[in-house]
């Protein structure tokens, strides 16, 4: 037969408080989360820049395929890294601070779901794209006339974006492995 639970003693007031003050201090996270909400705006600034300036060179003729496709290129990366900060933004508040309650039909199907591990994996993912469309971007530009084939640099580039795809391995691997051993 089960057994009521033991009746706990009563904590002491200070111990009381402290618990309490522990666990509002969670808000000192929110600014932060607001200065991503400015760092993502100061994205989206660069990213009309970057467009606003590309457009009339491709709309004029004077732009090759090339040209387009690192302009799409660094639209991406910028859209990227907009989402990886949409994304910690969403999840961090969610998990650290407080539930985002804007009504179930706006809401994404992801928040709330995504837990510390699911965050890890969704910044590893975001973090290895971006480096490939690095990687890419620094590829493409040996095509142009003239370009001057900087061979330690490409090497780094190619040393950084392994790394970052071993890291995610690893992480996977680590939660995998974490996921199959009993919950303590």
């Amino acid at each position: 037969m089960d057994q009521p639970p033991a009746h706990k003693p009563a904590k002491p007031k200070a111990e009381l408080w402290l618990e309490r003050g522990i666990f509002a201090s969670r808000w000192l996270m929110a600014p932060f989360y607001v200065g991503l909400v400015l760092a993502l705006a100061a994205m989206l600034l660069v990213f009309c820049q970057e467009l606003v300036h590309a457009l009339p060179q491709i709309v004029s003729g004077h732009a090759e395929a090339d040209d387009a496709i690192l302009v799409a290129l660094s639209l991406i990366d910028l859209s990227l890294a907009g989402n990886l900060l949409l994304i910690v933004i969403f999840s961090g508040y969610e998990n650290f601070v407080s539930h985002i309650d804007v009504g179930d039909n706006d809401r994404p199907d992801w928040m709330g779901t995504v837990d510390f591990s699911g965050l890890k994996m969704k910044l590893i993912a975001s973090i290895v794209a971006i480096s490939a469309i690095a990687l890419l971007k620094a590829f493409m530009a040996l095509t142009e006339r003239g370009a001057v084939l900087d061979t330690a640099k490409l090497t780094w580039l190619v040393i950084i974006h392994l790394t970052f795809v071993l890291s995610g391995v690893f992480l996977a691997t680590m939660d995998w492995i974490a996921s199959k051993t009993a919950k303590h």
